[in-house]
């Protein structure tokens, strides 16, 4: 089993022993704020099962069907995460303002001020996991469920904070408003990830920097080139080019050439599959 499938496979357990943890909190106390983070940890429970799913197809090799390989998998799973983000949003809205109106009181504080701070602890520990995974592997659908749970550190804090607050002063009032606070937290969330996920969908080129590593790496042997494009897949990247040559270079010295190009760039970007088109010099 790869880095990638093991990683996502620790968010899966961790987002599960997490909603059990606050959906007994959130029953025992009443209060909407905890039940709004069950509901998000519920949505990244759902976002870690994709992710994992994702990791293990996108890491498939290619096929007759799929000549480009399986790449672009991670990144439809991190548009499907994102809108994931945006329903648990819209629902944890709903749930305040029916308990703005009802005027409920919360029960065992202590408790839900406890679980909210373990969940804090568990998905900084298990964010930063993922993160490092993300980078090394660059994975978008871990980095996404990495996002999922670096956005419920801060919001499970929130409602620790937003608890401690109603114990010291009594305003139950304080919890559905916490909940609003995190709903609009999660949303902004949801926006980020939408747009990370979306653009490698339509084609999108890599960055300035990787682009600048590629023609560095092809100038470095005095080539002239056109026609430079390239485009990414989840963590799959894709390179090709027109390499301008002397009219007489021999078959095998062209060839050459263009092995070493290749390995330049791959020594510089890592999942680069590249194409040379090698024509002769000034026929562009």
């Amino acid at each position: 089993m790869n880095k990638k499938v093991k990683t996502a496979r620790l968010s899966i357990l961790s987002n599960s022993v997490l909603i059990a943890m606050k959906v007994v909190a959130g029953i025992l106390s009443g209060s909407v704020s905890i039940l709004s983070e069950a509901i998000h940890s519920g949505m990244d429970l759902l976002a870690a099962l994709i992710a994992f799913f994702s990791v293990k197809i996108s890491d498939t090799p290619a096929d007759k069907k799929h000549p480009y390989g399986h790449g672009k998998f991670e990144n439809i799973s991190g548009v499907v995460e994102a809108f994931l983000i945006l329903v648990a949003s819209f629902w944890i809205v709903f749930e305040a303002i029916r308990k703005i109106k009802s005027n409920e009181h919360i029960e065992a504080m202590g408790y839900g001020f406890a679980v909210m701070s373990v969940s804090a602890l568990i998905n900084f520990v298990v964010s930063r996991k993922l993160y490092k995974v993300a980078r090394a592997t660059d994975s978008i659908a871990l980095e996404a469920d990495a996002l999922h749970l670096k956005a419920d550190v801060f919001t499970s804090l929130g409602v620790a904070v937003g608890l401690l607050l109603i114990w010291i002063t009594g305003f139950h009032w304080l919890d559905p408003i916490v909940a609003i606070m995190v709903a609009v937290f999660i949303l902004r969330e949801s926006f980020i990830l939408l747009k990370t996920a979306f653009y490698p969908l339509v084609d999108t080129a890599l960055t300035t920097e990787e682009v600048m590593m590629i023609t560095d790496s092809i100038k470095k042997y005095s080539a002239n080139f056109h026609h430079l494009r390239t485009r990414k897949a989840g963590n799959y990247k894709f390179v090709d080019f027109h390499l301008e040559l002397q009219e007489d270079t021999h078959i095998k010295d062209a060839h050459d050439l263009c092995d070493r190009i290749e390995a330049e760039i791959k020594n510089q970007i890592p999942n680069v599959e590249i194409t040379i088109h090698v024509e002769t010099l000034g026929s562009k």
